[in-house]
């Protein structure tokens, strides 16, 4: 994947005092840095890892909306109210209905948005849960997320928006009245105290901290993860030492497609199967609708105990997702020039996985899954040679529950009031996606929701100058 050359600043160069400080440069702190500062702000993005962009470089797939102009490009006609109503399913009715509402009607907003800073994602596919193809992707089906995060920077690069790596936020503070007036950071240079009117916490799930995912969910301890490594809860720490409620923090999402078996983890993405690859286990055989919603699938992979299942995919489907060069780069992908060799390679019974990949053929030319009736990703069966295989394990992927926070990004406290000068967005946020996040939600969170805090701390800069 492309590596981002932005240049960060050195801590020294810090000010005593911005506008707005934001903590976290992955796609929701570099959205609202940019649409910030685009509203006249004083900015600065504080970064604790030496890389920029946390697990927003990590996405693959996409990032869903509505009603988008390119849906329309493409002849396809979508409505609010069905993308609200499948996530909302999706997500076992658990959604904060006016978070989830706010979410859906700028969706396509949010696309138009990156259009006008000449980052576009024309190109669209499914995921598991939905109906139509809401999922956009640069039409280059380079994966989404070091395609964002990479021009997110380029723009804040352009705009001289500072962003700092190697700064980890220890402390939020706060005047006598409790309102949130700037942090304290550890940098290279010594701790530094820094004020600011409004600080958002845009700092990530915490699908790397065992310590928090025992506490939670102690059936989960020991899981793989998907995320980076820095994915550790900061923001809800941050947060709950001023009082900030926390929410659904049981609710964590295991994501059925993750090769495992290295001691790095590669979430293998959900447009794989979107552009038609199945799932077939030591039998050679589906055993699950592939894109029902992640939680049943994942479930059902488990259910199988036998040490994953595998990805089958032919080169057509490769061809229309290029995240799978990425993976055979680093080796997660075996070879078969034919479904016999392919079979031969990874284990699984040939003559099953030949008439599992007929039987498949033959219900995508027919427009029906007979089998599990998976409706969507079929525009294209397993054809065409050499045909491709990845062992797969769920692993702890998202982590649904987080800082309890208003649409408007406000944090709220543990009585339900706000906490002055305080936002939040992104995974570090909870409430949105219910007890099972959609595939292509995530990424369309971070700029919806980071726009959403950028143009509401604006307004409460405005407001206090």
């Amino acid at each position: 994947m492309a590596k981002c050359t932005f240049k960060t600043k050195a801590a020294s160069e810090l000010k005593d005092e911005y506008d707005i400080v934001i903590i976290g440069s992955g796609g929701t702190g570099m959205s609202a840095a940019i649409q910030a500062h685009e509203l006249g702000m004083k900015v600065a993005v504080l970064e604790k890892n030496e890389g920029l962009g946390g697990n927003t470089n990590k996405a693959s797939s996409g990032m869903n909306a509505s009603e988008s102009n390119v849906q329309y490009q493409n002849g396809i006609i979508d409505h609010n109210e069905d993308f609200y109503r499948e996530t909302m399913k999706g997500g076992g009715r658990m959604s904060d209905p006016a978070m989830l509402k706010f979410f859906v009607e700028h969706s396509a907003a949010a696309i138009s948005w990156l259009k006008d800073h000449n980052i576009v994602v024309d190109s669209l596919t499914i995921t598991g849960g939905m109906s139509r193809k809401r999922c956009h992707r640069p039409s280059s089906l380079a994966p989404i997320g070091a395609f964002l995060e990479t021009n997110l920077l380029k723009v804040a690069q352009d705009e001289e928006i500072p962003v700092f790596n190697e700064v980890r936020v220890t402390k939020l503070l706060q005047d006598d009245n409790k309102k949130v007036c700037g942090v304290e950071a550890e940098t290279k240079a010594g701790v530094k105290t820094i004020k600011a009117q409004a600080v958002l916490l845009a700092t990530g799930g915490f699908g790397a901290a065992q310590d928090i995912i025992a506490k939670y969910r102690p059936d989960l301890k020991g899981y793989k993860t998907t995320n980076q490594a820095g994915a550790t809860g900061d923001g809800l720490k941050l947060a709950e030492a001023v009082n900030g409620q926390l929410v659904q923090m049981n609710l964590i999402q295991v994501h059925p497609t993750a090769q495992t078996d290295n001691p790095r983890v590669f979430l293998i993405g959900e447009g794989a199967r979107g552009e038609g690859a199945i799932l077939v286990n030591k039998a050679g055989k589906r055993f699950v609708n592939e894109l029902n919603t992640r939680k049943i699938v994942s479930d059902a992979i488990t259910a199988l105990n036998e040490d994953g299942a595998y990805l089958i995919l032919d080169q057509t489907i490769r061809d229309h997702f290029k995240a799978i060069n990425f993976y055979d780069s680093v080796g997660l992908v075996e070879h078969g020039d034919s479904l016999e060799d392919l079979a031969k390679t990874i284990g699984v019974d040939a003559a099953n996985l030949k008439e599992t990949v007929a039987k498949w053929n033959s219900d995508v030319k027919a427009g029906s899954d007979s089998e599990f009736g998976r409706t969507t990703g079929m525009d294209r069966g397993i054809e065409n040679g050499p045909f491709f295989a990845i062992h797969i394990h769920p692993a702890i992927h998202y982590t649904m529950g987080g800082v309890h926070i208003t649409p408007e990004t406000k944090v709220l406290d543990t009585n339900g009031n706000v906490i002055t000068g305080l936002y939040a967005a992104g995974e570090v946020s909870g409430g949105l996606h219910g007890n099972n996040r959609i595939g292509g939600n995530s990424i369309a969170e971070t700029v919806v929701f980071g726009r959403q805090a950028g143009i509401q701390m604006s307004e409460f800069v405005r407001e206090h100058k």
